[in-house]
C-alpha cells in the first residue's frame, strides 16, 4: 500500500511510503522557487506520483498534519498565512494593524484543535485534494507532535527509544514526549503551547531583527562571540522552569516577548544570544534527563524544530545518561508530510521500522535536461571521463564548485548532491563564499563533509556513531584546526557531515581529496544564494552559476568552466 503524507502549512511538501521504505520527497519550495514555501503542496504531490510512476488511483490513504484553530482558519482563508508569511520574511513593510495581528497569531495558535476544527480542517484538505484529482482516499488527520515522534522513532533503528520532540507550537503543544517500545508509541507527557521553548526562541530571533522560523540558527552563532555570563547571573534562567516532565514559562506568549524586550535593552546583541542559547540547552537537557530517568532508557531520538539547534544536540549526545542520540534530519515543520506517512503506515500496516541510510529522496534529472539548461543559458561545457578526480583537482587547487549529482536531498541540508565544495583549510576562501556567493552574515559558519574514517582523528568528541545527516555539533580537535579553518566556529566546533563507508560519487570524490591531501574533507554548503530554497533543477543550477558568477559547475559527468 502506498501512502501519502502532506504538509500544508510553514515549509510545505509532500512524501509517499510503501512498506518499510521511503520512496520520495520533496518541499514545496524546492519547486515553487519560494523559500519555506506555505502554499497547499500540489508541486510536491504530482512530483511524488510523477517520480514514482505511481497513478493517483493508486493512493487510497493520504495522511496530513494539524488541525488546531489556528492552522483550520489559515486553511479557510488562506490570505492570512499569505500576509504573514510575506512579512516574516521581509517582502512586505510591516502596516498599521502588524503588531496586533502578531499578538491574535501568539493567542489563537495556543488553542487545541477540537471536534469542529477537525471538521473544517478535513473538509478543506479533501476538496483541495480532489482539486488534484484524487478521488477514491481515506483522509487521516495526525496529531503534529506524534508526526515528529513517529518520524524519528521509526527512522532511527532503535528497537527503544525515548522521543522527545519541540518547536514553537502545533495542535495546542509544544513538545512532547513518547516511548517507542514493542513497536508502539505510548505518550508520556504533552507539553503545553502556552509554554514554548520554541517561542521563546522565535522572540529572541524576532527581537535581534532576524525573521523568526528561518533565522534561529544566527542567534546560535552569534552566541559564539559573547563573553559567557553565568548561569546564576542570566537574568533568562529565570524566566523558564522545568517540572517533572513539562516545561513552565512564568508570562505568557506576549508578555514574554515584552519582558526579553527590557532585558535585551540593557546587553549587547551577541550577550543576549548567548544568554538565550545557554537558556535553551539548560532547560532542555534538563527535560532529557527527566524523561531518561523516568523511562529508563538511554536512546533518545529527538524531532521539531528546536531540534535544529546542533549545540543543543551535542550536549544532549554527550549527557552520561545517553547511550545514543538520533535527531530526524529533516526535524523542522518541512518533515511534517513524511512524519504522517510514517505514522499513518504504523497504524495501518503495522511497519514499525523506516529505512533511511540517506536522504537523497528528491527529484533527479537526466543529462538531456542538465545539457539543455547549460545551452539555453549559452555557456559552455566538456563531459569529464572522470568528474570525480577533475573535481578533486579543482577543489585542492583552490577552486569553488558547484555540485549537482543524483537526486535531490530532503531537509534543511546539503549533503553531497545539491552542494557548494571548496578547500576547508582556507580561510581566503570562506570569506570569498560568504561575500561573494553566498552573502551571508559573518559570523555564520559554513560546514564540513568528512570520511567516517577521518573523522576520530579530526573530532574530539567523535563517539563511532556517524552523524551523515549533519545534525550534530562536535569539538575540533586543537591540533587539527588548521586543516579546519573555513568551517569551524571560533570556540573550535563545527557541525560535519560525517559520510560513512559505501559507494556513492560523493565518498568516491572525498576518497580522492584525501589521496591527495591526506584528508578526505571538504567546506560543504547547500547549492543555493542566502534567502532562496537549495537548487533542484538544472536550471536552477545554471541560473545560480550565471547569478554568482561562479567559475565551475558540475553536474553528472559535466563540467562547466566560465572564464572569469
Amino acid at each position: 500500500m502506498k501512502i501519502l503524507g502532506i504538509w500544508d502549512g510553514h515549509d510545505s511538501g509532500a512524501a509517499l511510503v510503501e512498506g518499510d521504505s521511503i520512496l520520495f520527497a520533496v518541499n514545496e519550495e524546492r519547486l515553487s522557487r519560494r523559500k519555506l514555501e506555505i502554499a497547499f503542496p500540489y508541486r510536491s504531490i504530482e512530483a511524488c506520483l510523477r517520480s514514482t510512476d505511481t497513478g493517483i488511483e493508486e493512493i487510497s490513504h493520504i495522511a496530513c498534519s494539524t488541525s488546531d484553530f489556528a492552522k483550520t482558519l489559515t486553511r479557510v482563508f488562506p490570505s492570512l498565512k499569505e500576509e504573514y508569511y510575506l512579512i516574516r520574511r521581509r517582502k512586505r513593510p510591516p502596516g498599521r494593524f502588524t503588531s496586533l495581528k502578531k499578538g491574535m497569531k501568539y493567542r489563537l495558535t495556543e488553542y487545541p484543535p477540537s471536534a469542529l476544527t477537525k471538521a473544517i480542517s478535513r473538509n478543506r484538505v479533501e476538496k483541495r485534494l480532489k482539486q488534484a484529482g484524487f478521488r477514491d482516499f481515506r483522509l487521516h488527520l495526525i496529531d503534529h507532535h506524534l508526526s515528529h515522534a513517529s518520524a524519528a522513532a521509526l527512522c532511527s533503528g532503535f528497537e527503544e527509544s525515548v522521543v522527545v520532540t519541540l518547536d514553537g507550537l502545533g495542535d495546542g503543544l509544544s513538545g512532547s514526549v513518547y516511548v517507542f517500545r514493542d513497536n508502539e508509541l505510548d505518550k508520556k507527557a504533552s507539553l503545553s503551547a502556552r509554554h514554548s521553548l520554541g517561542i521563546f526562541f522565535e522572540h529572541v530571533t524576532n527581537l535581534m531583527n532576524m525573521r523568526e522560523l528561518e533565522d534561529e540558527g544566527k542567534v546560535m552563532a552569534l552566541a559564539n562571540y559573547a563573553y559567557p555570563v553565568a548561569d546564576e547571573q542570566n537574568p533568562l534562567m529565570d524566566l523558564i522552569d522545568v517540572q517533572d516532565l513539562s516545561i513552565r514559562c512564568r508570562y505568557s506568549s506576549l508578555a514574554m516577548y515584552n519582558e526579553l524586550k527590557k532585558i535585551f535593552w540593557t546587553y549587547p546583541s551577541e550577550q543576549f544570544a548567548y544568554m538565550a542559547q545557554r537558556t535553551l540547552e539548560v532547560k532542555i537537557l534538563e527535560l532529557v534527563r527527566r524523561a531518561i530517568a523516568l523511562t529508563g532508557i538511554g536512546r533518545v531520538c529527538l524531532s521539531g524544530g528546536i531540534f535544529s539547534n546542533v549545540k543543543v544536540n551535542r550536549l544532549i549526545r554527550l549527557m552520561p545518561e545517553v547511550e545514543q542520540c538520533f535527531v530526524f534530519p529533516h526535524m523542522g515543520d518541512g518533515g511534517l508530510a513524511l512524519g504522517t506517512a510514517i505514522e499513518a503506515n504504523r497504524r495501518l500496516c503495522g511497519t514499525t521500522r523506516m529505512a533511511l541510510d540517506d536522504v537523497f529522496l528528491g527529484p533527479a534529472y537526466g543529462e538531456d535536461e542538465m545539457e539543455g539548461a547549460i545551452r539555453e543559458a549559452g555557456l559552455h561545457y566538456t563531459k569529464s571521463s572522470d568528474i570525480v578526480q577533475d573535481v578533486a583537482e579543482i577543489i585542492v587547487g583552490g577552486g569553488i564548485v558547484f555540485w549537482f549529482q543524483g537526486y535531490m536531498e530532503l531537509g534543511p541540508r546539503a549533503l553531497g548532491n545539491r552542494s557548494i565544495l571548496a578547500r576547508s583549510d582556507s580561510e581566503r576562501i570562506k570569506d570569498a563564499l560568504n561575500l561573494r556567493l553566498k552573502k551571508r552574515v559573518w559570523y555564520q559558519p559554513f560546514c564540513p563533509s568528512i570520511l567516517e574514517e577521518d573523522a576520530p582523528d579530526i573530532l574530539e568528541d567523535y563517539d563511532g556513531h556517524p552523524d551523515s545527516f549533519m545534525t550534530m555539533a562536535y569539538m575540533v580537535r586543537e591540533e587539527k584546526r588548521n586543516v579546519m579553518q573555513g568551517v569551524i566556529n571560533v570556540d573550535g566546533s563545527c557541525r560535519p557531515q560525517i559520510v560513512p563507508q559505501g559507494d556513492c560519487l560523493y565518498r568516491r570524490l572525498l576518497e580522492t581529496i584525501r589521496g591527495m591531501t591526506g584528508y578526505g574533507l571538504v567546506l560543504n554548503t547547500s547549492f543555493n544564494l542566502h534567502g532562496e530554497p537549495m537548487v533542484c533543477s538544472p536550471r536552477d543550477a545554471v541560473k545560480t552559476m550565471v547569478t554568482t558568477g561562479n567559475e565551475y559547475l558540475a553536474m553528472g559527468n559535466i563540467l562547466v568552466k566560465r572564464e572569469i
